[in-house]
């Protein structure tokens, strides 16, 4: 693909989302974050726990209102959409969450889980049942399961319905937080493969949220790493994972597990010394200037910015403005 000749589906324009915390604090949970986001590719957004990435994901489908900056997607700014404009934009856009227990109520049937947007968006009771049958079928399940509670499934299935829910109103865009780190391994590859396969039936685009770095590998076209709420490095898959620049992506990269117990030998692991810094009120310098090994003075005094060091390959990084 060649993002060049595309007008994006969805810009991050400089978002920032701070949540107040005491008198003169602010957690900084997302911090002047941009990239854009293409119709048909899938784009991982990685990092630690805590590193504002699912915080990212909720500003971008307005759970949360930005601080500052703007998300546009398909041309038009979320945040000034009117009534008509934002039932519109919840079509279009939907949630897989990461806790597939939690985002569903243990009260409704699958069947009011799946048919509510679309009863919602004007959908009559009949046709709308039939369509969760469709969507049900779609996802491995079947219509017997129709009535049954959503603590009468296992964690698989539970995601199944989830994913039922967020393709009911034929979206075009679907940001995935976390959907399979509650998982088994072995279920995660099934709702993985489920997932491409939607992809290419129906020309999903895609923004995968997840901290498993084999799997973002695997089902990403692009792949964004942020650290304590910014962005630290982006590219291409290939490019990020065969050229990596950014001293902590290579730390994540270091610690994917290798099946081969020959090449588990030879890669070396790097270790991240020390803690993550505390998000609240942090210093005008690159957040992990404190846990690099190669950080100088210019580090601690400076915030890095994004420069692209090759065709669409961008690092926040001092060391790399050195090379």
């Amino acid at each position: 693909m060649n993002s060049n000749e595309k007008q994006p589906l969805v810009q991050v324009k400089d978002v920032c989302k701070y949540f107040h915390v005491g008198k003169h604090a602010d957690l900084k949970a997302v911090d002047h974050v941009s990239f854009d986001i293409y119709k048909g590719e899938t784009v991982g957004l990685v990092g630690e726990s805590g590193c504002g990435k699912s915080t990212m994901g909720r500003c971008m489908i307005r759970l949360y209102e930005p601080t500052s900056g703007e998300v546009i997607y398909d041309g038009k700014d979320i945040t000034k959409l009117s009534k008509a404009e934002q039932k519109e934009f919840c079509q279009k856009v939907q949630m897989i969450f990461q806790n597939p227990y939690a985002s569903l109520n243990s009260r409704m049937t699958v069947k009011e889980i799946v048919g509510e947007g679309l009863k919602e968006h004007g959908m009559p009771s009949k046709e709308a049942d039939e369509k969760v049958q469709q969507l049900l079928e779609t996802v491995g399940l079947n219509k017997d399961h129709m009535s049954r509670f959503p603590h009468e499934f296992s964690g698989g299935q539970r995601q199944r319905i989830g994913i039922a829910r967020a393709l009911s109103v034929n979206p075009d865009f679907i940001i995935c937080d976390e959907p399979i780190s509650a998982l088994d391994v072995s279920v995660q590859a099934q709702v993985i493969n489920m997932l491409k396969e939607l992809q290419e039936e129906r020309g999903l685009t895609y923004l995968f949220i997840a901290h498993d770095l084999s799997v973002v590998k695997y089902i990403s076209d692009r792949v964004i790493v942020m650290y304590l709420g910014t962005v630290v490095e982006t590219a291409e898959t290939e490019e990020l994972y065969s050229n990596t620049l950014h001293p902590y992506t290579k730390a994540l990269l270091s610690a994917i597990p290798e099946a081969d117990p020959d090449k588990a030998k030879a890669n070396k692991r790097i270790q991240i010394k020390g803690e993550i810094p505390s998000p609240i009120n942090p210093k005008n310098c690159c957040r992990f200037a404190e846990r690099c090994q190669y950080a100088t003075d210019r580090c601690f005094n400076e915030m890095p910015k994004l420069r692209e060091m090759a065709p669409g390959h961008m690092v926040a990084c001092h060391l790399c403005d050195e090379q």
